[in-house]
């Protein structure tokens, strides 16, 4: 039978220190912060002390989060504004900060990109009927985020 790894006290310092390399790697929010410090056994006073000095040390910006997490999930994934909004508040991100992020989205490169969705997924869908082949697709792009009025005015327009 195995014995249980004995968990390693960091110092706060030591913790500190983790945590703003975990930061510099890439752009951090709070609530990812505060798994990683949950994970490094920082509890507490101690957890709430070393986030502040995070914030305070510019380590951690919500804003800047937000704009980097929507730049890179509408420009590389295609997601649409829908999802990105959803997974922004899945991480407990301000509807203030989520506003600042959506404006990083260039409207014609989302419509672009909504356009680029459609006629990749056109050929891999087999129906009967024109409407059923709109029915999917709009399935298909509102599971991406996308509005469905701007989906419908793509696809009749």
């Amino acid at each position: 039978m195995q014995k249980a790894k004995p968990t390693k006290y960091l110092s706060k310092q030591q913790a500190l220190q983790k945590l703003q390399r975990y930061c510099i790697y890439q752009d951090r929010c709070q609530q990812e912060v505060k798994q990683k410090m949950f994970q490094l056994g920082v509890y507490g006073e101690e957890a709430d002390d070393i986030l502040v000095e995070l914030i305070q040390q510019d380590f951690v910006n919500e804003e800047r989060f937000a704009k980097a997490y929507v730049s890179g999930k509408y420009k590389l994934k295609r997601w649409g504004r829908l999802m990105i909004i959803n997974k922004l508040k899945a991480k407990e991100i301000s509807a203030y900060c989520i506003e600042l992020g959506l404006k990083e989205i260039d409207e014609e490169a989302y419509l672009e990109n909504l356009k680029y969705l459609i006629e990749k997924k056109k050929p891999t869908i087999q129906v009967n009927r024109a409407y059923q082949l709109n029915q999917k697709l709009v399935t298909y792009l509102t599971g991406k985020g996308y509005e469905s009025e701007l989906i419908w005015q793509v696809l009749t327009g």
